[in-house]
């Protein structure tokens, strides 16, 4: 067959960009906003930890969405209720709405979410191999990466110093305009390929038998699993230790309100995913495993939250910051690859909501407990914290390990056909 597949890719990369310059334009400045808003640490990243709830509620249901009425379907879905509640975000902070609807609010945008993970990159997979795409996944992940960090890095840098010449309120609503724009572009670009959902299901059938399938694709798939229980220890504090960068970073610089700041930070993690998609391959040729890479990673990212929690400096903080999203970078693809080789095509949009369900579900707990810590002691004290839990994720890499996957090796293709099977344990 021949390879058809740059148009495919053409779409991914460009809905990436849309996606990442639109969630961007706010990430810099978030907490602030929060802050702002009228919440304090503890508050703020409750209300943080609402949005990773609603993930974790809403990642098998919306999982099944893309399952059984199709990846384009689930991500226009997701767009629109990105948008709507983007807009609701700034009208309580517009009017200083009390702390249970952040809670509400915070629930509406995780659920926006929930609708794209899992099914982007689902689509993307089964839509390469019905094109016959002849490459690795790493290459198309790194690209992406690339892609996904150049847009970072414009809308961090611009929602900072939007924020600075204007209010903090002005980038949610250049966010919601985005929005607007990528789900026109996705409803006239992406169409499901390599793909047939099945909609003689009803609802709850259809939960059941794609839930059943994604438990013998992902949790009895024991290299899987190991991976996937060691995402809520590296997600949980890989959110808070993003978010709390801000108000950290402008404690360390003496100044409350510069929010530019804020922002080049946000760009400077994008400048480093950018570097790190770009060396993903030569990376791959380091290792003979990609689980020893991932264990690498994790050792280091340890190492690094300790050098934030004492840090002292905005400098060196900036320093580690950067090393810390390149050493992330760097190694997400090989993740992404390992386990999307080892996932059937019936039910990879379900599996990897798993995935991402799994990452959430620490988020919700790590962020509300790592922010009473900074209230209490300061953020140091919480990076501090953070590095020790992030600890936890190590010995489940091990066991990954040890399991000998098929896409483990490097010089393994990851990529898997419609018609596979999971392997059962």
């Amino acid at each position: 067959m021949p390879d058809t597949s740059t148009p495919v890719q053409r779409t991914y990369l460009t809905l990436t960009v849309l996606t990442t310059l639109a969630a961007s334009s706010i990430w810099g400045v978030n907490t602030l906003f929060l802050l702002d808003a009228g919440l304090d640490n503890t508050q703020a990243f409750a209300a943080n930890a609402a949005f990773t709830l609603g993930m974790v509620l809403f990642e098998i249901p919306t999982g099944v969405v893309a399952d059984t009425r199709g990846r384009r379907f689930s991500f226009l879905l997701g767009t629109v209720t990105l948008l709507a509640s983007t807009l609701l975000y700034w009208w309580m902070w517009f009017v200083r709405a009390p702390f249970l609807g952040w809670v509400l609010a915070s629930l509406l945008i995780g659920l926006g979410f929930t609708f794209f993970s899992g099914a982007t990159e689902a689509w993307l997979v089964d839509a390469l191999a019905d094109a016959g795409h002849s490459g690795d996944l790493e290459a198309v992940f790194g690209r992406a990466q690339v892609a996904s960090g150049a847009a970072l890095l414009v809308g961090s840098l611009a929602g900072g110093l939007i924020a600075q010449v204007s209010d903090l309120g002005v980038p949610y609503l250049i966010r919601s305009g985005l929005l607007a724009v990528t789900a026109v572009v996705a409803a006239a670009a992406m169409r499901d390929r390599g793909f047939t959902p099945d909609r003689s299901l009803r609802p709850g059938e259809a939960i059941r038998a794609v839930l059943a399938g994604s438990i013998d694709g992902g949790l009895r798939n024991r290299p899987v699993r190991w991976l996937m229980l060691a995402a809520p220890f590296t997600a949980g504090t890989g959110i808070y230790v993003f978010y709390a960068l801000q108000p950290y970073l402008l404690e360390l610089a003496g100044d409350p309100h510069a929010y530019a700041i804020a922002g080049a930070a946000a760009a400077l993690t994008a400048g480093a995913q950018i570097v790190g998609g770009l060396l993903v391959g030569r990376v791959r040729r380091l290792f003979r495993r990609r689980t020893d890479a991932l264990l690498l990673g994790g050792l280091l990212g340890v190492a690094l939250l300790v050098g934030l929690a004492v840090a002292g400096s905005l400098w060196v903080a900036l320093a580690l910051v950067a090393v810390w999203s390149l050493v992330a970078a760097a190694t997400a693809p090989l993740r992404q690859s390992f386990v999307n080789g080892l996932v059937p095509s019936a039910q990879r949009a379900t599996v990897l909501s798993f995935d991402s369900l799994m990452g959430s579900s620490g988020g919700v707990v790590a962020q509300p407990a790592l922010g009473r810590v900074a209230d209490v002691s300061g953020y140091a004290a919480s990076y501090l914290v953070a590095s020790g839990v992030l600890a936890l994720s190590l010995p489940f890499t091990w066991l990954a390990r040890r399991e000998h996957a098929a896409s483990d090796p490097t010089g393994s293709d990851p990529r898997i056909r419609p018609d596979d099977k999971p392997p059962r344990r």
